[in-house]
């Protein structure tokens, strides 16, 4: 089973900190892609076989994925625009039903609602399989490289538990499709 965590800004320490937290088994291949690490173009409508190398792998190794963790900042209650460009260079429903996690970094509990107004809302419309459950963490929650707050690693394990489940279920749904293709 493979699953990407996406740390979804290009600056800051503690989404990625947050994104590198999760723990998985042994069954899983956990993948750590870093927006910071990349040079993605402005999303321009073009299809995406049109854009770099670069942005082409990148999309194929999200679509390629069973499963995905989404960390975001919040930045002038919003999410970052290089997270939102990453969506909009997503071709449509290529992450169809595929199970989606959030986690999101705030220097506040003021802006606990953007995910649900600006995150999640992207994410239904291309189709994902959204855990309406995300975590939350707030600056207080970490120290200088690590979270502190043991209630923010029991809703981690609980987000990840979910995500093992749902992408179980999405890879026999589409291990079965694709049987069922091979057949007919």
């Amino acid at each position: 089973m493979k699953i990407v965590g996406i740390v979804g800004t290009v600056f800051g320490s503690r989404t990625k900190i947050a994104v590198n937290s999760f723990k998985f088994n042994s069954d899983v291949d956990y993948e750590i892609i870093d927006l910071s690490n990349y040079n993605l173009p402005f999303a321009d409508g073009r299809t995406l076989n049109d854009y770099d190398e670069e942005t082409v792998n990148l999309i194929n190794k999200i679509i390629e994925t069973d499963g995905i963790i989404i960390g975001t900042p919040i930045y002038q209650a919003s999410i970052p625009g290089s997270l939102k460009n990453l969506f909009d260079l997503l071709p449509a429903n290529l992450i169809q039903d595929k199970p989606v996690g959030i986690i999101v970094t705030s220097g506040s509990d003021k802006h606990y609602l953007v995910p649900e107004y600006q995150l999640i809302p992207v994410l239904n419309y291309l189709k994902a399989d959204v855990i309406n459950k995300y975590v939350y963490i707030t600056g207080e929650d970490f120290d200088v490289n690590s979270i502190i707050n043991e209630e923010i690693d029991m809703r981690m394990e609980a987000l990840v538990e979910e995500l093992i489940v749902r992408t179980k279920r999405y890879k026999d749904k589409y291990s079965m499709f694709d049987f069922w293709v091979k057949i007919n």
